[in-house]
């Protein structure tokens, strides 16, 4: 299982992913699952991952790699992309192309083609933008309305995000946010867990401001939790009782 979260605000983008992988109780391991594809002052994008751990890692092994356009015969890759709209394009093309070697495989040893990606980042003179590329290859784009997408186990984390989260928020609270959904995730799903992987980039960059990968037993993501925990339960406390009794029933 996985928890992978991005949100745009108007100073920039925050990229948060877990690295926890299983295939049963007995096979937990740690992969990343946040990638970042970089050429300070002109372009910074990230990847985030979720799903099948094969499949995505196929995908990337294909973007990095390129793909050919059938039209010109260039090589497409990431790093060559004109706009970011055309790189989500390309990550769709690459999730199709790998579906097309690997999927009839996968069927018939019942295993579903079960990927997604967090797509974000910004090319020098356009703006920063901010996807979620679907297991068909489509996607769709994040908006101000909402200025955060999520794939994986995305529930138990969406509660903090809808009431916290808007556009004009500044950009290292938006990052706390995040973590704050991330812990709320790790806390009841046991297949999302540590290190933790993360990614701020301000906006007109180009390149990262912050490149961190949380480990077990960081003094601020521990704090985070516990201040957390604490502030819900006293929060709960200073909520009144519900005033709710059964009405009497009328006297005949």
């Amino acid at each position: 299982m996985t928890y992978c979260c991005g949100i745009l605000v108007r100073d920039g983008l925050v990229m948060i992913a877990d690295t926890r992988t299983n295939a049963g109780l007995d096979n937990v391991s740690t992969f990343r699952k946040l990638h970042i594809f970089s050429k300070p002052g002109d372009r910074i994008m990230a990847i985030a991952s979720a799903g099948n751990l094969a499949i995505s890692q196929s995908v990337l092994s294909t973007l990095t790699e390129g793909l050919e356009d059938p039209n010109t015969g260039e090589i497409e890759t990431l790093m060559n992309a004109p706009t970011m709209f055309q790189a989500a394009q390309r990550i769709g093309r690459a999730i199709r192309a790998v579906h097309a070697t690997e999927g009839p495989a996968l069927k018939s040893e019942d295993v579903s083609f079960d990927v997604s990606f967090l797509f974000g980042g910004q090319i020098k003179g356009a703006r920063m933008r901010l996807f979620m590329v679907y297991t068909a290859g489509n996607f769709i784009e994040c908006t101000t309305d909402t200025p955060y997408l999520q794939i994986g186990e995305h529930k138990y984390g969406k509660p903090v995000l809808d009431r916290a989260m808007h556009y004009d928020v500044e950009l290292y609270e938006a990052l706390k946010t995040g973590l704050i959904s991330m812990d709320s995730t790790m806390r009841s799903n046991l297949g999302v867990g540590l290190p933790i992987d993360v990614l701020v980039v301000r906006t007109d960059a180009c390149e990262a401001d912050l490149n961190h990968r949380i480990e077990a037993g960081e003094p601020y993501f521990h704090d985070l939790r516990s201040r957390w925990s604490a502030a819900l339960r006293a929060a709960h406390q200073n909520i009144p009782r519900p005033p709710y009794k059964n009405e009497k029933e009328p006297k005949t």
